[in-house]
């Protein structure tokens, strides 16, 4: 069992993360499993989205707030190479580090990092062994 529940990242803009971690997230098989607006308005707006795994809580949140979350790395597993990196690109991240074999970390991992639109890096790992 992990002690980590979840991750919360803040967004200067929350519309352009969301369509960010909804591609990137969406690539390694996660998706919106919560969504909330503020309780005391009628029709609000989208402030907090939960990604996770299906059947499973969210274990990273995004969040709309007054100061973005800058510097913070989240690792996330890939179930294969597939297209996470294409993905994140397309929706506006920045290549940290391309898709490759990253023996200096362990024998058989691969990996790949993209910034978000704040600068935090979301990684996607596999482990080859």
């Amino acid at each position: 069992m992990s002690a980590l529940r979840h991750i919360t990242v803040c967004a200067s803009s929350f519309d352009t993360s969301l369509a960010f971690y909804d591609a990137a997230l969406g690539a390694l098989g996660l998706g919106r499993m919560q969504e909330y607006g503020d309780e005391e308005e009628d029709d609000a707006v989208l402030e907090a989205a939960g990604f996770g795994l299906p059947d499973e809580p969210p274990s990273f949140w995004l969040v709309s707030g007054e100061e973005p979350t800058r510097g913070a790395h989240a690792a996330f597993a890939a179930p294969s190479r597939g297209a996470f990196f294409a993905a994140a690109l397309a929706a506006g991240g920045t290549s940290r580090q391309a898709p490759r074999r990253w023996e200096i970390y362990r024998p058989g991992y691969f990996g790949a990092v993209v910034a978000d639109p704040d600068g935090n890096l979301i990684e996607a790992a596999l482990d080859e062994r």
